[in-house]
């Protein structure tokens, strides 16, 4: 399986996925217009990932700001990889707001979070 490298810009995260080492790693920020043509693929991925993860995955969320609709990708790449053994997120938060989104996150996934403050 291939890693996923996408560099960010003002509109689109930076992703890293890297198989081998079990990271999934989301930073920046997310107010993409097309949001099924940048997320789609990462759901895809996640989904041949899930058939033969590393021993540990770890899941870094990192969004400063991120839309509707990048929220509703999060819950579905989060929910193709629940419930997985030895699955864990690290969801960092510099605002309330973020904060929120990842405690909602939590609430209805079954994937242990660790909230961290930036």
């Amino acid at each position: 399986m291939e890693k996923i490298k996408i560099e960010g810009d003002r509109r689109r995260p930076s992703v890293n996925f890297d198989p081998a080492l079990g990271t999934l790693e989301i930073r920046g920020r997310s107010t993409t217009e097309n949001s099924l043509a940048f997320y789609k693929p990462l759901h895809e991925w996640v989904s041949q990932y899930r058939e033969r993860p590393a021993e540990n995955t770890t899941i870094n969320i990192g969004l400063e700001y991120f839309n509707t609709s990048t929220s509703r990708w999060l819950y579905k790449i989060l929910k193709a990889l629940e419930p997985g053994n030895n699955v864990k997120v690290n969801w960092y938060y510099s605002d309330e707001d973020i904060l929120d989104a990842g405690e909602d996150m939590k609430a209805i996934l079954d994937i242990p979070f660790s909230m961290i403050k930036e």
